[in-house]
């Protein structure tokens, strides 16, 4: 998946730091972010970035936020404008990111858009409505005024692969940028634990009760603000889907050895996927879980 990058780290600690020449920086637009390709994902070194601002613009370099680091790098933020021009550097969406390498570089660049996305829609207290400032101390915004603290967003939400004899419930969504399959997916409401997320949102887009709901994996997703939990449960009773067709343009059962091949390796969604084709081919799927947490047999 895209946290997967050992031997290499990501050490989020917020530090109170200052670029130097070799460190990482990002930019970002309207989902879009500053980068070089060919082949090899590349950000702007802050040597380069000095070197734009001074020569080519005569002005100092734009205040820059420390981010965190990936094994030896630091990646810090600031502002690019839409029309910077550094050699083969440019504008990529977002959603291109995904099939870039190497793998760390793609887990920074959706990190780093999560924490832009918190800064930029955080500038003003949602109490008072006064500036608010980042503290030299901690990963955090705060109102001078009233003392408001004001931390990064993070969003859960469940994937859930609902499975039946020998076939996972696959989905595809309606009206997205993303056209392959997925699985059954929702953000968990207010007061609600995360196996009733499981219920409410398979029973919402494709209209099934489930059962034996049991805890996988998670997993930081930046690209939406999210931290994925991910779940397989059982269908409870034959019933025929029905889709909500708001959410979903496809839900179908898939056989095990239907599955498509996972080649981009980064989301649990596909690790999901992988993992029950795997099990049912070797046929270890029923024990299967005998090692994971979270287990609730009746749903």
């Amino acid at each position: 998946m895209i946290q997967d990058i050992a031997p290499m780290k990501l050490d989020n600690v917020y530090k109170k730091k200052t670029p130097h020449a070799g460190s990482r920086m990002l930019g970002f637009g309207d989902r879009t972010v500053f980068l070089e390709y060919n082949g090899e994902l590349q950000f702007l070194t802050y040597e380069q970035w000095k070197d734009y601002n001074e020569t080519v613009l005569g002005r100092e370099v734009p205040p820059c936020v420390y981010l965190f680091s990936v094994g030896e790098e630091e990646y810090f933020l600031t502002d690019i404008g839409e029309d910077t021009k550094i050699g083969e550097f440019c504008f990529y969406k977002m959603f291109d990111v995904r099939t870039m390498q190497p793998k760390e570089r793609v887990l920074a660049a959706a990190t780093a858009w999560h924490l832009f996305v918190w800064y930029r829609d955080n500038q003003f207290c949602g109490r008072c409505g006064k500036k608010l400032v980042h503290s030299e101390t901690q990963r955090m915004l705060q109102c001078p005024c009233c003392t408001n603290m004001v931390f990064p967003k993070i969003a859960p939400a469940v994937i859930v692969g609902v499975t039946h004899g020998d076939k996972i419930l696959m989905t595809k969504y309606a009206g997205r940028e993303y056209k392959r399959y997925a699985l059954i997916a929702g953000f968990t409401e207010i007061g609600e634990t995360a196996e009733e997320t499981v219920k409410r949102e398979v029973m919402e887009e494709v209209g099934l009760n489930v059962k034996n709901i049991r805890y996988y994996k998670s997993q930081p997703w930046g690209f939406d603000s999210n931290l994925l939990l991910g779940y397989f449960c059982e269908l409870a009773d034959e019933r025929e889907i029905r889709l909500d067709e708001e959410e979903l343009s496809v839900a179908e059962w898939v056989d095990y050895h239907d599955i498509p091949e996972d080649k981009e390796k980064l989301s649990l969604t596909h690790e999901m996927m992988t993992y029950f084709g795997k099990k049912k081919s070797e046929g270890t799927w029923d024990s299967s879980f005998a090692g994971l947490s979270g287990t609730q047999k009746n749903g």
